[in-house]
């Protein structure tokens, strides 16, 4: 009986222990409920938080004198900035500064960039080569697209990308198309700032011409020696006038927003003038329109957004990048105001071309060439 007893309290006891330990491993209701969330649920509420913000591309483009609105280089530019924010939109922000008048500003444009954080910054035109050269030492995490200037040293993973054109095999089209057209035996060119850059359209329009008539008579002029020579096209107007007297009646100019005045000028004497950079004869007014032969394309939009789409899919390259006819860099435009007036001379055009991307024939560059160039023309 006592033996009974004992295994009866045994036995409680263990149940009670049984009991306590339970008990303990029990959660409480509400950890329960929220264990059995049902899963839709849970997704539910990760959904309804926010998406994390995608912090854009900062790009910033300086104009050069004369700015938006030249109808020529700094609006070329523009386009192909205009180009990128239309296809990159989620991705990019731009914003473009256009310089004081006398552009003595650039330079703080450029640190005024780079200190906002834009990771990629273009600077338009030649005179900005100084002013990169120092604010990309100063800002090495930052890129920059230099136009037309070049900095000596540059390699592939330099933070500095010198986009270059060969303006003189454009120029050599453009050449031949004003001897073919010319009745008078005479051409003209107008040039902005004198400078080598803009002696490269020049020898190049020379090059050209001469290569189609030897004996053609040429005439060149230049506005100043400073960049305000790209904004004054009162001044392009009297030069063109000039040539015009002459007995020009082809004028080609690369001088920026001045070559509005050569345009005109052309106009009022029903003479033919060849625009510069981008197609002029979408530009201008429409009583002009027939009075512009053509333009010689540089294509400042193209490497504009090549660089920035470059940038975006990781594979920016320093140092420097050379659009050529070859690269479809540079040309000649024909479009429905002028395809009337080139279209007999286009298949002339298109063979000389490719005899140039071929090599066979090497357009100057400077005076020395151009006077070597002649030198095989009288051959």
């Amino acid at each position: 009986m006592l033996k009974a007893k004992k295994i009866l309290v045994v036995g409680l006891a263990l149940l009670l222990v049984v009991s306590l330990v339970a008990g303990c491993g029990q959660k409480p209701a509400t950890e329960q409920k929220q264990e059995q969330q049902p899963a839709q649920e849970q997704q539910q509420q990760q959904q309804t938080q926010p998406a994390p913000e995608i912090k854009k591309i900062k790009v910033g483009l300086v104009f050069d004198v004369g700015g938006r609105g030249d109808l020529s280089f700094n609006d070329s530019a523009y386009a192909g900035l205009e180009k990128a924010q239309k296809e990159f939109g989620d991705k990019i922000e731009v914003k473009y500064l256009e310089p004081s008048a006398g552009g003595e500003n650039r330079e703080q444009l450029m640190r005024l960039l780079a200190e906002d954080g834009y990771n990629l910054i273009f600077g338009v035109g030649f005179m900005f080569t100084d002013h990169i050269a120092k604010v990309s030492q100063e800002f090495p995490d930052v890129k920059f697209g230099l136009i037309d200037g070049f900095i000596d040293g540059l390699k592939d993973d330099s933070n500095v990308s010198c986009l270059l054109f060969k303006e003189q095999e454009g120029s050599f089209l453009v050449g031949a198309a004003a001897a073919l057209k010319s009745k008078t035996g005479k051409v003209g060119f107008v040039g902005g700032m004198k400078s080598p850059l803009i002696e490269r359209f020049e020898v190049g329009y020379l090059a050209g011409a001469k290569y189609i008539n030897p004996k053609i008579g040429t005439m060149v002029d230049y506005i100043g020696t400073t960049g305000d020579a790209f904004k004054d096209p009162v001044k392009g107007k009297e030069l063109a006038l000039k040539q015009f007297k002459a007995g020009a009646d082809v004028v080609y100019h690369a001088s920026g927003a001045s070559g509005i005045g050569v345009i005109e000028a052309a106009t009022g004497e029903k003479k033919l003038a060849i625009g510069v950079d981008s197609d002029q004869s979408l530009s201008a007014k429409e009583d002009q329109r027939k009075y512009i032969l053509t333009s010689m394309l540089k294509r400042v939009d193209i490497s504009v957004y090549d660089t920035i789409k470059a940038y975006i899919d990781g594979n920016f390259k320093g140092g420097y990048q050379i659009f050529g006819l070859a690269e479809d860099g540079v040309g000649y435009a024909v479009n429905d105001y002028n395809k009337s007036m080139i279209s007999d001379i286009e298949p002339k055009l298109e063979e000389l071309k490719q005899k140039v991307i071929k090599g066979e024939i090497k357009v100057p560059v400077d005076k020395k060439e151009y006077d070597e160039f002649l030198k095989t023309l009288s051959k």
